[in-house]
């Protein structure tokens, strides 16, 4: 498939970039797929047993807004920012196309498709059917399983972080109970939920003004619905002090580990992939809202079409979720030391386990209910400034990619 990638030279020296696509959905084919590479190494998961580093900000390229045409519905502008993601020419068409691939998947895929789950106890309800096929569905399970494994990490007790958990948990205890001598379950499910979401509308054009993911722990969220909290078999019937210890143990989590993941799927390089299709995601969801009775309303929102936006590789699924397994029973990390006990002034030995995280995540649970819009009309003061300074003021490309016959 041929790209051409046009600049218009202006005064300006924000990047921004005008994707036009045009095309046809004869078929079921929305874009020609593009051939994968081997599936585990393209997706660039960490191997099993080894730790995951939190890593500095990072801003990739983000569809910021996309412009409609009334006159054809079929075609589409996206306005799309390079970030510090330091695209050439040679590889913008990649990067540009598992965009829009992610937002196509956005507009055909039912909402209540839309998850990730993988766990060691459920593993015929990984990803449903049709999302797994997709690019987009491939790359939010590499990005669950990434989750896993730096939460994992983050509670590794040779670590400032961990230290301090562990440190926290013991203290806790020993406040309670008079010693430190207590088995602790690290197994917390972690779920990532859509925080803000805000777009403007100017005419034709919408735009991604603001958008933050929330971390929560699964009994959180739950609480937040008004839905009882289903522990698995290993949280029942545990007796006193280990439900005790289970509260105050999550509430340390709450205080230590989950600012840390926040910051890092926010701002991290680790989940850029998820950045990406957060924002996607929010203008699709604008969009399914907005103009699902039009032509494209009635022959793809929602109904599962995903021709020219699946993976080569179909059961790529299930081999993220058989290297999630390893991940699982090898652990993060495994061993046995001697720690000073500030208590009972001696030396314990206690055995540190984190395997990956069982999660039954909802990815970004109901982003309808936390999609604002603004119009022109109540865009004003910082926030008016922002949209002028990072879409107004624009170096375009225009990058043309032809129409598809089928």
């Amino acid at each position: 498939m041929n790209i051409a990638i046009h600049k218009n030279r202006t005064i300006f020296s924000y990047r921004i970039f005008s994707l036009f696509i045009s095309f046809s959905l004869i078929f079921t084919s929305i874009i020609p797929s593009i051939q994968a590479q081997p599936l585990l190494s393209n997706i660039n998961l960490p191997v099993p047993g080894v730790m995951v580093q939190s890593t500095p900000n990072f801003q990739p390229a983000l569809v910021k807004g996309i412009k409609l045409f009334p006159d054809n519905p079929l075609k589409f502008n996206f306005i799309v920012d390079l970030g510090e993601s330091g695209l050439k020419e040679e590889t913008m068409e990649q990067e540009f196309l598992k965009l829009i691939k992610y937002f196509l998947a956005s507009l055909t895929t039912p909402e209540k498709d839309l998850w990730v789950n993988l766990s060691p106890y459920e593993k015929n309800r990984i990803i449903p059917e049709s999302f797994g096929k997709t690019e987009m569905g491939r790359d939010l399970l590499a990005q669950d399983y990434l989750l896993k494994q730096l939460t994992a990490s983050l509670m590794y007790p040779e670590e400032e972080l961990g230290k301090n958990f562990w440190n926290a948990i013991y203290q806790k205890a020993y406040e309670k109970y008079g010693t430190t001598e207590i088995s602790v379950n690290t197994f917390n499910k972690v779920w990532i939920m859509p925080e803000k979401a805000v777009v403007y509308v100017n005419g034709d054009v919408t735009y991604v003004v603001e958008s933050r993911l929330k971390v929560m722990l699964e009994e959180d969220y739950l609480a937040l619905e008004n839905n009882k909290i289903n522990f698995e078999s290993y949280e029942e019937d545990q007796g006193s002090i280990q439900s005790d210890t289970k509260m105050f143990e999550t509430e340390i989590i709450r205080e230590i580990i989950l600012p840390a993941i926040e910051k890092e799927v926010n701002e991290g390089a680790h989940f850029a992939q998820l950045r990406q299709i957060y924002h996607t995601m929010i203008l699709a969801t604008w969009y399914k809202i907005n103009l699902q009775e039009g032509l494209l309303g009635k022959v793809y929102l929602d109904q599962n079409k995903i021709g020219g936006i699946k993976v080569e590789d179909e059961n790529i699924k299930d081999k993220i979720y058989q290297q999630y397994l390893q991940a699982f029973k090898k652990g993060v990390y495994n061993y046995i030391r001697e720690d000073y006990d500030i208590q009972t002034q001696e030396s314990i030995p206690r055995k540190y386990f984190s395997g990956g995280f069982t999660a039954s995540s909802p990815l970004f649970g109901s982003l309808k209910s936390k999609l604002k819009v603004l119009n022109k009309a109540v865009l004003s003061g910082a926030a008016g400034l922002f949209l002028f300074s990072s879409i107004s003021t624009a170096e375009e490309y225009q990058v043309i990619v032809p129409p598809v016959l089928g």
